[in-house]
């Protein structure tokens, strides 16, 4: 049925156990675990290194600087969580530089799109005010909007969308339409 070589089925395999493992957890409790992301991480060199030696471990480190980069910087900025950075780490290693950063593109373009839908079911719902003040911050008694004493509990509750589904989205279609790169 499947003529796949054994690397390409080992890539799938994980990519897809991790995918939806990440997107699930993320959808439900709000969280990615480092007992997934870092066994993922860790599995990615040993499967770079198995299957394409030198070459595959340098794409691998390459992949990582994008995902796992490209991540800690809106990390540091406050636009990504501690999950999002790992999640894209551990991702990142499998699927090298070319193929994350399309899948940073893509699944960005997933999160603006769902947003956007989130918020105008929201308008559509509750109203324009319930809407805004259900993901704006919280003001303190003088009226003034908190600055840094967020704690993340409260962050989380702000959170439109959880970014694990948009990354599984944007990876299954990238690899459909680049099949040739992996």
């Amino acid at each position: 049925m499947f003529d796949l070589p054994l690397d390409k089925t080992v890539f799938i395999v994980c990519i897809a156990a991790y995918t939806l493992v990440t997107a699930w957890t993320d959808l439900r409790l709000r969280k990615i675990y480092n007992k997934v992301t870092v066994p993922m991480w860790l599995a990615g060199w040993v499967y770079q290194g198995v299957f394409h030696q030198w070459d595959g471990i340098l794409n691998g480190l390459c992949g990582f600087a994008v995902g796992f980069g490209l991540l800690f910087v809106l990390w540091m900025v406050g636009t990504a969580g501690g999950g999002d950075v790992k999640l894209l780490g551990g991702l990142s290693v499998w699927l090298g530089a070319g193929l994350t950063f399309k899948v940073v593109f893509a699944s960005m373009i997933i999160v603006v799109l769902g947003t956007f839908g989130v918020l105008l079911a929201g308008v559509f719902k509750r109203g324009w005010r319930k809407t805004r003040d259900r993901y704006r911050r919280k003001k303190t008694p003088g009226g003034r909007r908190k600055a840094v004493s967020e704690t993340n509990a409260q962050r989380s509750e702000r959170r439109v969308m959880a970014f694990a589904m948009p990354v599984a989205l944007a990876t299954w279609s990238v690899l459909l339409l680049f099949q040739n790169q992996w």
